[in-house]
Protein backbone atom coordinates (compact mmCIF):
# COMPACT_ATOMS: atom_id res chain seq x y z
CA UNK A 1 0.00 0.00 0.00
CA UNK A 2 0.89 3.57 -1.15
CA UNK A 3 1.22 5.63 2.29
CA UNK A 4 1.68 9.64 1.62
CA UNK A 5 2.62 12.09 4.14
CA UNK A 6 2.40 15.93 3.68
CA UNK A 7 4.46 17.62 5.72
CA UNK A 8 4.22 21.60 5.97
CA UNK A 9 6.61 22.57 8.14
CA UNK A 10 8.91 25.49 7.16
CA UNK A 11 11.79 25.19 9.28
CA UNK A 12 15.50 22.94 9.47
CA UNK A 13 14.81 21.19 11.73
CA UNK A 14 10.97 20.93 12.28
CA UNK A 15 8.28 19.80 14.62
CA UNK A 16 6.19 19.08 12.07
CA UNK A 17 8.56 17.19 10.00
CA UNK A 18 8.89 15.14 13.21
CA UNK A 19 5.56 14.31 13.96
CA UNK A 20 5.01 13.22 10.10
CA UNK A 21 7.75 11.11 10.77
CA UNK A 22 6.81 9.20 14.12
CA UNK A 23 3.33 9.16 12.38
CA UNK A 24 4.44 7.08 9.36
CA UNK A 25 6.58 5.01 11.45
CA UNK A 26 3.43 3.95 13.53
CA UNK A 27 1.79 3.21 10.25
CA UNK A 28 4.87 1.46 9.39
CA UNK A 29 4.84 -0.37 12.42
CA UNK A 30 1.51 -1.57 12.03
CA UNK A 31 1.77 -2.67 8.44
CA UNK A 32 4.44 -2.83 5.57
CA UNK A 33 3.66 0.23 3.63
CA UNK A 34 5.60 2.46 0.52
CA UNK A 35 6.13 5.73 2.33
CA UNK A 36 6.21 8.99 0.13
CA UNK A 37 7.08 12.33 2.10
CA UNK A 38 5.92 15.85 0.41
CA UNK A 39 8.02 18.98 1.80
CA UNK A 40 5.58 21.64 1.07
CA UNK A 41 8.27 24.08 1.81
CA UNK A 42 10.17 22.55 -1.44
CA UNK A 43 7.11 22.91 -3.59
CA UNK A 44 6.48 26.52 -2.05
CA UNK A 45 7.43 28.50 -5.55
CA UNK A 46 5.75 26.06 -8.20
CA UNK A 47 2.31 26.58 -5.92
CA UNK A 48 2.28 30.16 -6.19
CA UNK A 49 3.67 29.67 -9.86
CA UNK A 50 0.32 27.31 -10.00
CA UNK A 51 -2.12 30.05 -8.89
CA UNK A 52 -0.85 32.57 -11.44
CA UNK A 53 -0.48 30.46 -14.55
CA UNK A 54 -2.44 27.55 -14.31
CA UNK A 55 -0.15 25.07 -14.59
CA UNK A 56 2.08 22.89 -11.80
CA UNK A 57 5.94 22.70 -12.00
CA UNK A 58 7.65 19.22 -12.62
CA UNK A 59 8.21 18.83 -8.47
CA UNK A 60 5.06 19.86 -7.87
CA UNK A 61 2.88 17.71 -10.74
CA UNK A 62 4.68 14.60 -9.22
CA UNK A 63 3.46 15.77 -5.73
CA UNK A 64 -0.21 16.29 -7.10
CA UNK A 65 -0.17 12.58 -8.48
CA UNK A 66 1.20 10.87 -5.38
CA UNK A 67 -1.34 12.20 -3.41
CA UNK A 68 -4.06 11.01 -5.78
CA UNK A 69 -2.86 7.52 -6.06
CA UNK A 70 -1.89 7.60 -2.52
CA UNK A 71 -4.16 4.38 -0.71
CA UNK A 72 -3.89 6.60 2.16
CA UNK A 73 -2.46 10.45 3.54
CA UNK A 74 -0.71 11.43 6.92
CA UNK A 75 -1.26 15.28 6.75
CA UNK A 76 0.56 17.52 9.36
CA UNK A 77 0.55 21.50 9.56
CA UNK A 78 2.19 24.11 11.87
CA UNK A 79 -0.73 26.07 13.63
CA UNK A 80 -0.24 29.77 12.28
CA UNK A 81 -3.27 32.09 13.29
CA UNK A 82 -5.18 29.15 14.95
CA UNK A 83 -5.14 27.39 11.78
CA UNK A 84 -3.09 25.40 9.41
CA UNK A 85 -0.59 27.32 7.26
CA UNK A 86 -1.43 29.15 4.11
CA UNK A 87 1.49 26.93 2.48
CA UNK A 88 -0.77 24.24 3.39
CA UNK A 89 -3.61 25.51 2.29
CA UNK A 90 -2.68 26.56 -1.11
CA UNK A 91 -1.12 22.96 -1.85
CA UNK A 92 -4.67 21.56 -1.49
CA UNK A 93 -6.21 24.30 -3.52
CA UNK A 94 -4.01 23.42 -6.58
CA UNK A 95 -5.16 19.52 -5.98
CA UNK A 96 -7.59 18.10 -8.11
CA UNK A 97 -11.50 18.81 -6.16
CA UNK A 98 -12.02 15.25 -6.82
CA UNK A 99 -8.57 13.61 -6.13
CA UNK A 100 -8.97 12.55 -2.13
CA UNK A 101 -13.04 11.45 -2.49
CA UNK A 102 -12.90 8.26 -0.61
CA UNK A 103 -9.52 8.35 0.21
CA UNK A 104 -8.23 7.93 4.22
CA UNK A 105 -6.42 10.59 5.69
CA UNK A 106 -5.17 11.42 9.17
CA UNK A 107 -4.94 14.78 10.12
CA UNK A 108 -2.05 16.28 12.95
CA UNK A 109 -0.72 19.70 13.88
CA UNK A 110 2.42 21.05 15.76
CA UNK A 111 2.01 24.51 17.77
CA UNK A 112 3.69 26.09 20.82
CA UNK A 113 0.60 25.83 23.21
CA UNK A 114 -2.06 23.45 24.00
CA UNK A 115 -4.40 25.98 23.52
CA UNK A 116 -4.14 25.70 19.62
CA UNK A 117 -5.39 21.58 19.17
CA UNK A 118 -9.13 22.82 18.67
CA UNK A 119 -7.21 23.61 15.06
CA UNK A 120 -7.60 19.71 14.38
CA UNK A 121 -11.83 19.84 14.61
CA UNK A 122 -12.20 23.89 13.71
CA UNK A 123 -9.82 23.75 10.47
CA UNK A 124 -8.54 20.46 9.39
CA UNK A 125 -11.23 18.11 9.56
CA UNK A 126 -14.13 20.58 7.85
CA UNK A 127 -11.48 20.75 5.10
CA UNK A 128 -10.63 17.28 4.24
CA UNK A 129 -14.44 16.60 4.97
CA UNK A 130 -15.36 19.10 2.48
CA UNK A 131 -12.64 17.21 -0.17
CA UNK A 132 -14.77 14.32 0.80
CA UNK A 133 -11.75 12.37 2.41
CA UNK A 134 -12.21 9.93 5.18
CA UNK A 135 -10.36 11.51 8.26
CA UNK A 136 -9.78 9.10 10.92
CA UNK A 137 -11.19 9.54 14.15
CA UNK A 138 -8.53 10.37 16.02
CA UNK A 139 -6.23 13.60 15.12
CA UNK A 140 -2.41 14.07 16.32
CA UNK A 141 -1.84 17.47 18.46
CA UNK A 142 1.92 17.85 19.41
CA UNK A 143 2.39 20.76 21.21
CA UNK A 144 6.24 22.00 22.19
CA UNK A 145 5.84 20.32 26.06
CA UNK A 146 4.45 17.46 24.50
CA UNK A 147 7.55 16.20 22.91
CA UNK A 148 9.15 13.54 25.60
CA UNK A 149 6.00 13.18 27.66
CA UNK A 150 3.43 11.23 28.29
CA UNK A 151 0.50 10.64 25.86
CA UNK A 152 1.77 11.41 22.89
CA UNK A 153 3.26 8.22 21.69
CA UNK A 154 -0.48 6.78 22.36
CA UNK A 155 -2.07 8.92 20.01
CA UNK A 156 0.44 8.72 17.41
CA UNK A 157 -0.19 5.06 17.43
CA UNK A 158 -3.56 5.07 17.88
CA UNK A 159 -4.26 7.66 15.27
CA UNK A 160 -1.64 5.42 13.42
CA UNK A 161 -4.20 2.32 13.91
CA UNK A 162 -7.05 3.92 12.68
CA UNK A 163 -5.59 4.75 9.45
CA UNK A 164 -3.83 1.37 8.50
CA UNK A 165 -7.47 0.08 9.54
CA UNK A 166 -9.28 1.80 6.94
CA UNK A 167 -6.37 1.84 4.36
CA UNK A 168 -6.81 -2.25 4.80
CA UNK A 169 -10.59 -1.89 4.06
CA UNK A 170 -9.92 -0.50 0.64
CA UNK A 171 -11.44 2.80 1.19
CA UNK A 172 -10.99 3.78 -2.60
CA UNK A 173 -12.58 7.08 -4.53
CA UNK A 174 -14.96 3.94 -6.64
CA UNK A 175 -16.03 2.14 -3.76
CA UNK A 176 -16.48 4.37 -0.96
CA UNK A 177 -19.87 6.46 -0.76
CA UNK A 178 -19.18 9.89 -1.81
CA UNK A 179 -21.66 12.57 -0.98
CA UNK A 180 -23.04 14.38 -4.60
CA UNK A 181 -22.07 18.40 -4.84
CA UNK A 182 -25.35 19.66 -3.26
CA UNK A 183 -24.57 16.85 0.02
CA UNK A 184 -27.24 13.94 -0.80
CA UNK A 185 -26.02 10.30 -1.17
CA UNK A 186 -26.00 9.25 -4.53
CA UNK A 187 -29.06 6.88 -5.54
CA UNK A 188 -27.98 2.96 -5.39
CA UNK A 189 -28.67 1.58 -8.82
CA UNK A 190 -31.92 -0.39 -9.09
CA UNK A 191 -32.85 2.13 -5.70
CA UNK A 192 -36.16 2.78 -7.18
CA UNK A 193 -37.44 -0.82 -8.19
CA UNK A 194 -35.84 -1.65 -4.66
CA UNK A 195 -38.38 0.83 -3.09
CA UNK A 196 -41.36 -0.13 -4.77
CA UNK A 197 -40.80 -3.84 -3.37
CA UNK A 198 -40.03 -2.70 -0.42
CA UNK A 199 -43.24 -0.55 -0.59
CA UNK A 200 -41.33 2.53 -0.49
CA UNK A 201 -42.39 5.89 -2.29
CA UNK A 202 -39.64 6.77 -5.23
CA UNK A 203 -41.40 10.23 -5.83
CA UNK A 204 -39.14 11.50 -3.20
CA UNK A 205 -36.61 9.21 -2.81
CA UNK A 206 -35.55 5.20 -2.28
CA UNK A 207 -35.99 3.41 0.61
CA UNK A 208 -32.99 1.18 1.12
CA UNK A 209 -32.02 -1.73 3.34
CA UNK A 210 -28.55 -1.65 5.48
CA UNK A 211 -27.77 -4.11 7.78
CA UNK A 212 -30.87 -5.37 8.43
CA UNK A 213 -32.37 -1.64 8.65
CA UNK A 214 -34.88 0.17 6.88
CA UNK A 215 -33.48 3.17 5.23
CA UNK A 216 -36.05 5.85 4.64
CA UNK A 217 -34.65 9.52 2.75
CA UNK A 218 -35.38 12.41 4.90
CA UNK A 219 -37.92 13.94 2.24
CA UNK A 220 -40.37 10.67 2.81
CA UNK A 221 -39.68 11.59 6.32
CA UNK A 222 -40.48 14.66 6.52
CA UNK A 223 -43.60 14.37 3.47
CA UNK A 224 -45.04 12.05 6.27
CA UNK A 225 -44.54 14.75 9.37
CA UNK A 226 -46.60 17.45 6.77
CA UNK A 227 -49.04 14.42 5.99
Amino acid sequence: MKLVVVSAGLSVPSSTRLLADRLAAAVDRQTPVDIRVVELRDLAVEIAHNFTNGFPGRALADALEAVTEADGLIVVTPVFSASYSGLFKSFFDVLDKDALAGKPVLIAATGGSARHSLVLDHALRPLFSYLRAVVVPTGVYAASEDWGAEGLPERIDRGAGELVRLMGAGTAPETAVVPESDGSLPKPAGSDREARADGGSARGGAVTRSHGFQVIPFEDQLAALHG
